[in-house]
């Protein structure tokens, strides 16, 4: 089979190669169009990833607070909600359903819209992970906080959630590349990212497979930088005694 990489050199209007593969004259080749729609991929990770370690925290807290069962069961809920519904279903919801119930949002941009329903979505399951790191500390920890005459707030801010996030980063490490990979639903409202790119571009051109295959690269070069960069943390803020979420090492 023949390779056709001169495709990227491409003019995406008049179709002619252009020497340096890239545009001229405010024309785009397809290796400028690519390099945005994998801008556009990261930027809608990096956003939902913000969106989901900030609610993920609050809930996967909330879930092991000591004597608020309502706070927990909502937290729960929460978890089941979002865990339990297919993320391309969400996507159509935050972007037909939700505007229709509240028109104020009719005028929000529908990259805003994926970002809320990618970073929900994976919420759930940054809650979780939290869920189980704060409960794989020992007990005494909690203890420990209330003897010094911490409140609760305090006990969780200066002795718990610090050890909790340490623990967790492997599995969030997991997360953070899912969601890479899982940002390519928004092709389906017309966000020209990797996955609508690969699609329409190779339609275009009738090179399907050089275009995906260029995508399929994109998306394993950032799970990667992403993999590196988390495993860096992970090494630098490692708790001493643990090897994973579950539990405690074998000192």
């Amino acid at each position: 089979m023949a390779w056709n990489w001169q495709v990227f050199c491409r003019e995406t209007t008049s179709g002619e190669t252009v020497v340096g593969c890239f545009g001229r004259g405010g024309d785009e080749t397809y290796l400028n169009w690519i390099v945005t729609a994998w801008g556009w991929t990261l930027f809608v990770a990096l956003c939902a990833l913000v969106v989901a370690l900030v609610s993920g925290l609050i809930i996967g807290t909330i879930r092991t607070l000591p004597n608020s069962p309502w706070l927990v069961r909502l937290g729960n809920a929460w978890v089941e909600l979002f865990r339990n519904i297919p993320l391309l279903v969400q996507i159509f919801l935050w972007y037909f359903v939700i505007p229709g119930i509240f028109p104020a949002m009719k005028g929000v941009p529908s990259v805003v819209l994926v970002i809320m329903a990618l970073g929900l979505f994976t919420s759930a399951r940054v809650a979780e992970q939290v869920r189980a790191g704060i409960q794989s500390l020992p007990r005494g920890q909690r203890y420990a906080g209330m003897a010094l005459g911490l409140t609760t707030g305090q006990t969780y801010r200066f002795v718990l959630l610090p050890m909790a996030l340490r623990i967790v980063i492997p599995p969030l490490t997991s997360e953070s590349m899912n969601i890479v990979k899982n940002s390519s639903v928004a092709f389906a409202v017309s966000i020209a990212e990797l996955t609508f790119f690969a699609r329409q571009s190779g339609e275009e051109t009738s090179a399907p497979v050089e275009m995906y295959l260029a995508a399929t690269v994109l998306y394993a070069i950032s799970a990667f930088a992403i993999n590196r960069v988390m495993g860096v943390i992970e090494k630098r803020t490692r708790v001493p005694g643990f090897v994973a979420a579950g539990g405690m090492g074998g000192h």
